[in-house]
C-alpha cells in the first residue's frame, strides 16, 4: 500500500497506469483473531496453524461453501446445465441460516464479494513458496459403471484431481507471479520444508497439492466471476524484521505483474438497441464451460490467454450475440461489446401459459367452432 501511494506521487509511469486504470481492493487481515494468536506464540513449526483458526474455533482455509462436491455429484448424475448450474451456483440454503455453522469473517468476505464484482484475486500466505490455483477440491471417485478403476495394486495417496475449465488461464496467472519472483521457480534445493510439489515451476493445484473442500479459491471461482489463487510468499510464516526488505524485494515486482494481469482478456459492454445497459447477461465463451455474468452497469471482463475466441451474449428476453473476438499477447483487454434486441419468447411463453402450455388450435374457415374453443377464443381475445 505504502509502494503504490509513494510511487503514484512520485510519478511512476506503471505505478500511475495500474492505480488509475484498476479497481485495487486491499485486506491487510483476513483473520485478525487467529494473527495475534500466531504471533503470540511465536515462529515455532508448531504454532503456524494457529493463524487459520477464528476466535469461534473456524478453520477459514475450508469456512466457505463447498460448491465443487454438489457441482460434480450433479455431472454424475446428467444433470448440468439443465438443472445444476455449471456456473454462479448459489449458496446452499443451510448456510445462509442464522445457526450456520460459518464464521462472521466468512461470511464478510462472502458479502464483499458480492457486492463488488471482482475479477482477479490472491489471497497471500507463508510458511512455504509457490503459487497454488484451483481446484483445491479432490474430486471423489467415479461411481458411474463406465468409469474404469485402477487395478487391486494401484496405490494413490491423493485422490483424483480434477482440472477447472479455465486450467490454462489459472496456469498463466500462476506463473506470472511466480516467474516474477527473485527465488520462487528456484526449486533445485527442493520445497521449504519438503521436496518440491511443483516440478520446479513455482505452481501447483491446490487439490494436487494439499486437497481441502471449502476453500475461498474453489468458492469464488464457482459462485462469482473472480480467479482467485494462493500465493504463498516466503519459507518463513514469521521472518524477522531484518529480512522484511529482502522478501518485499523478492514479492514486489511479482504483486504488479500478477495485479496487471487483470488486463489481460476481453472486456466490454452489453446493451439493448436503445443503448441501456443489460445487467446479468451471461458471457459464454467458445471451448470453455465457465461462462461470466455482466455487473449492474451492463460491463464484463473476462480474463483469457492470447488466441481467437467465439463469444456470445445471452440475456432473459432477448435473442444471443455471437462475435469473434481476438486476445493479443500485450497487456490490454480487448473490447468486445454487444447489442442485443428484444425476442418475442417472452410473449410466446404469457400466451402459451394462457392456453395451459398446449399448442393453440388453429381456426379453420368454415368448420363450427367447438363450445370449448369458443370459449378460449374468448378468454385470449
Amino acid at each position: 500500500m505504502q509502494f503504490l501511494c509513494k510511487e503514484y506521487q512520485d510519478g511512476n509511469p506503471r505505478v500511475r497506469s495500474l492505480v488509475t486504470e484498476t479497481r485495487i481492493h486491499l485486506v491487510p487481515s483476513l483473520n485478525p483473531d487467529g494473527y495475534e494468536l500466531a504471533r503470540e506464540a511465536g515462529s515455532e513449526l508448531g504454532n503456524w496453524a494457529l493463524g487459520h483458526w477464528t476466535e469461534e474455533g473456524y478453520d477459514l482455509f475450508e469456512n466457505f461453501p463447498d460448491l465443487a462436491s454438489p457441482l460434480w455429484a450433479a455431472e454424475e448424475r446428467k444433470l448440468v446445465p439443465h438443472r445444476f448450474p455449471g456456473h454462479h451456483i448459489p449458496v446452499p440454503q443451510h448456510y445462509l441460516e442464522e445457526d450456520a455453522t460459518v464464521a462472521v469473517e466468512t461470511q464478510a468476505v462472502m458479502a464483499w464479494m458480492e457486492k463488488n464484482p471482482f475479477v482477479l484475486g490472491a489471497n497471500l500466505q507463508g510458511g512455504e513458496k509457490l503459487v497454488s490455483y484451483p481446484f483445491d477440491t479432490a474430486r471423489p471417485p467415479s461411481e458411474t459403471p463406465a468409469a474404469p478403476r485402477p487395478p487391486d495394486d494401484y496405490e494413490d495417496d491423493n485422490p483424483e484431481v480434477h482440472e477447472t475449465p479455465d486450467h490454462a488461464i489459472f496456469r498463466w496467472l500462476a506463473i506470472s507471479y511466480a516467474s516474477a519472483h527473485l527465488t520462487m521457480t528456484e526449486t533445485f534445493r527442493g520445497g521449504c520444508h519438503a521436496q518440491d510439489v511443483t516440478d520446479a515451476m513455482g505452481i501447483v493445484q491446490g487439490a494436487k497439492w494439499r486437497p481441502r473442500a471449502g476453500s475461498m479459491n474453489d468458492f469464488s471461482y464457482l459462485h462469482t466471476n473472480c480467479l482467485e489463487l494462493s500465493v504463498y510468499l516466503g519459507c518463513d510464516k514469521f521472518p524477522h524484521e531484518s529480512e522484511l526488505q529482502q522478501e518485499w524485494e523478492n514479492n514486489k515486482e511479482s504483486l504488479l505483474t500478477f495485479m496487471e494481469q487483470v488486463h489481460r482478456g476481453i472486456k466490454g459492454l452489453v446493451t439493448d438497441q436503445q443503448g441501456e445497459p443489460i445487467a446479468n447477461a451471461t458471457i459464454v465463451v467458445g471451448g470453455i464451460k465457465h461462462n461470466v455474468k455482466t455487473a449492474s452497469g451492463g460491463d464484463y471482463w473476462r480474463i483469457l490467454n492470447p488466441g481467437e475466441y467465439r463469444v456470445s451474449a445471452r440475456a432473459e428476453g432477448y435473442n444471443p450475440s455471437v462475435k469473434t473476438c481476438s486476445v493479443f499477447y500485450d497487456i490490454g483487454a480487448t473490447q468486445c461489446n454487444f447489442v442485443l434486441s428484444r425476442s418475442n419468447w417472452k410473449r410466446i411463453r404469457e400466451i402459451m401459459a394462457m392456453n395451459g402450455n398446449r399448442p393453440i388450435r388453429r381456426v379453420v374457415p368454415g368448420r363450427p367452432m367447438t363450445p370449448r374453443e369458443r370459449l378460449r377464443l374468448r378468454q385470449r381475445l
